[in-house]
């Protein structure tokens, strides 16, 4: 059996370089087609107006180019004068509409949809890269290429999201919690959910706020939400419905009823049209009450428990869980979050949460493994370990691979955002990330559109001068072979910042790939939200939870909780503060929220889940069971039928076509 898994551990880490391999030429690949690598305002300009320079041959050539290229699109612009944006932004040639690409598929007048996109510059993606006029005129006519070379990048970008989530930003979360002391009841509420939900939330906040495209957010956490409540929550009933496994009813009670309060809050925004900050923060302030609901009831349950009175059943795993070996119990993991047992008369809390629930629902896409040793023979959560513990040859050399194939895509985040793990400390690129965090906020400040030649080298030089201090404090404060412990919060939290810029940054880059997909296959980008990045983004809940109730015992109630508790969280916080970002640049006025009549059946659909559950689960004395997931699984088919049917014009309904 020792050598099985060592074999399946190897074929891991090889399929890990060959993805990461792909993904890093993929990346590069981009880099190399593109006009203005660093879409900045200074190339901007020239590149939008003359050639490749490696493409010219002389002085007098160049010049002649460049006049032509000019003459050529002042025509091309000039006749298709419709075409072009109305209002402040109509001489802003490099302005992402992706609405304007209507006419691409025709092209009338062009001989080419390449010719189209270069005559309508507007005609964006809107990312970083410009992935339709990467599809349409790198490729051309190998369109298969492009199909390859963008899909390949689709599945990077969901990695790289993942992956940020899971080995940057819940290590955030985890030093921030220990270092402010927070009881695990508290952090339960307030950042665990943050911690699992990052992708979520971060990819709607990118959607309404850095592209301008909030209904592929709103599409996105409520067919996330949809896929949560119906896919995974029937997988896990149907794992354990042989089991009789009974979960706590007051507690599912509570999650539903708070979780259909919050659809209905969003129903009445939606049908409003429009909401204003106080609403923004109205409907954000839902989470509080819960939190504080959910903090009551450990209150309740501690002098409960005091006066030996039998009430509900902690959330958090209790002796003898699935994570218990050979008959030994972690009293620090396996304990109710409030320990009432002890000499003294006051109830003591825990220091921290369990690390393994700091990232439980992107742990498939972490490349470290559960801090401690690990025995052998020992059962891991998610059926794998680091592999790095193996010592063979061949593990070895293929994980040095993987390093190599992985450092294109870990580098860039290792050298801007800082780690003070123990088991991960780099002095040299704790002085990186130091020294280039502001020199990655100062590019991302003069990557706007708007923003002057003087904003950006003003936004550069105060980049590089703040970047240049914290890289000399940070090598005259820190040493090679440990963390440091002065200012120890500031390394947290600045390694917590980072990690959200980097998932603005790649969450940001996936909406704006959907949006080009939504341009190349004439979907529209919404679908791609409430599907592709819907799935893409539960697929972390999905392994996890079934995971977790297949082992039986007390993660049968952990992973169902999690399957409302945490769509509930990615609605109320992902949308929640997306409306609150939009309204407030939108002040005095309110913020229009994207009009989709789409998102009224999404929600039906929705509180339909809710009320199965609702209903089914209490008949059944709260034990999942084949009805009940069948049940939601079905409802999840007839959705998706429904949606993707109207989207390809197979059927009519009103509000859908």
């Amino acid at each position: 059996m020792k050598e099985f898994n060592g074999l399946n551990r190897y074929r891991r880490t090889r399929f890990r370089a060959v993805l990461n391999g792909l993904c890093a030429i993929v990346l590069l690949f981009f880099f190399y087609n593109r006009e203005d690598i660093l879409r900045n305002p200074l190339l901007r300009q020239s590149s939008s107006t003359f050639d490749k320079p490696w493409t010219r041959k002389d002085g007098i050539h160049d010049q002649l180019n460049g006049m032509l290229v000019i003459h050529r699109r002042t025509g091309e612009i000039s006749v298709n004068s419709s075409g072009l944006i109305e209002g402040p932004d109509a001489n802003d040639l490099t302005k992402s509409d992706p609405g304007s690409c209507t006419g691409i598929v025709d092209h009338v007048g062009f001989a080419s949809r390449c010719e189209y996109l270069k005559a309508h510059p507007h005609c964006s993606s809107g990312g970083f890269f410009d992935y339709i006029r990467f599809f349409y005129c790198t490729c051309g006519k190998f369109r298969f290429l492009g199909y390859v070379v963008l899909g390949i990048w689709l599945a990077a970008l969901f990695y790289l999201l993942g992956n940020t989530a899971a080995d940057y930003f819940c290590c955030s979360l985890e030093k921030l919690s220990n270092l402010l002391r927070l009881p695990p009841t508290v952090a339960g509420v307030a950042l665990l959910p943050l911690g699992n939900g990052a992708p979520d939330v971060f990819a709607s906040i990118a959607a309404f706020v850095a592209r301008d495209t909030g209904e592929v957010g709103l599409n996105s956490v409520l067919g996330g939400a949809v896929f949560v409540t119906c896919i995974v929550a029937g997988a896990v009933s149907l794992c354990v419905s042989n089991e009789r496994v009974q979960i706590d009813r007051r507690c599912f009670i509570r999650d539903i009823c708070f979780f259909l309060f919050t659809l209905i809050s969003l129903l009445v925004i939606l049908l409003v049209g429009k909401v204003s900050v106080i609403g923004a923060i109205m409907f954000v302030s839902i989470y509080v009450v819960y939190a504080f609901a959910v903090a009551a009831n450990e209150i309740l349950r501690k002098h409960a428990r005091r006066l030996k009175l039998d009430v509900i059943t902690p959330l958090i795993p209790v002796k003898g869980s699935i994570f218990s070996q050979d008959g030994e119990e972690d009293d620090s993991m396996y304990s109710p979050l409030l320990d009432i047992e002890s000499d003294s008369d006051q109830p003591q809390l825990h220091a921290s949460l369990p690390q393994w629930m700091w990232a439980s629902n992107v742990a498939i896409y972490s490349n470290q493994s559960i801090k401690g040793s690990i025995p052998d023979g020992e059962k891991h959560l998610w059926g794998w370990t680091d592999d790095s513990t193996e010592n063979n040859q061949p593990l070895f050399s293929c994980s040095k691979l993987v390093s190599l194939m992985e450092m294109p895509l870990n580098v860039p985040r290792r050298l801007t955002i800082p780690i003070v793990e123990e088991e991960r400390w780099s002095k040299a690129y704790a002085v990186g990330s130091a020294s280039l965090a502001p020199i990655l906020l100062a590019f991302l400040w003069s990557s706007q559109d708007d923003v002057s030649f003087q904003g950006t080298t003003i936004a550069y030089f105060v980049g590089i001068t703040v970047g240049c201090t914290l890289g000399i404090l940070a090598y005259g404060n820190t040493v090679s072979n440990q963390p440091p412990q002065r200012f120890l919060i500031l390394w947290v939290l600045g390694g917590f910042m980072m990690s959200i810029i980097w998932f603005y940054i790649i969450a940001g880059e996936l909406v704006a790939l959907l949006v080009g997909f939504g341009v190349i296959f004439g979907i529209n980008p919404s679908i791609l939200g409430l599907t592709v990045l819907a799935w893409g983004n539960s697929m972390g809940d999905l392994m996890s939870n079934v995971a977790l109730a297949m082992n039986g015992g007390d993660g049968v109630q952990i992973a169902l909780s999690g399957c409302y508790a945490g769509p509930m969280f990615n609605t109320l916080i992902g949308l929640g503060i997306s409306m609150l970002l939009g309204a407030c640049s939108k002040r005095p006025g309110p913020y229009i929220v994207p009009q989709d009549s789409s998102l009224f059946y999404t929600l039906g659909f929705l509180m339909s889940g809710l009320i199965w559950a609702l209903v089914v689960l209490p008949q059944n004395d709260m034990r999942p069971n084949k009805t009940f997931g069948i049940g939601l699984i079905t409802l999840y088919l007839i959705f998706l039928s429904v949606r993707v049917s109207t989207a390809m014009e197979l059927i009519s309904i009103a509000g859908l076509s």
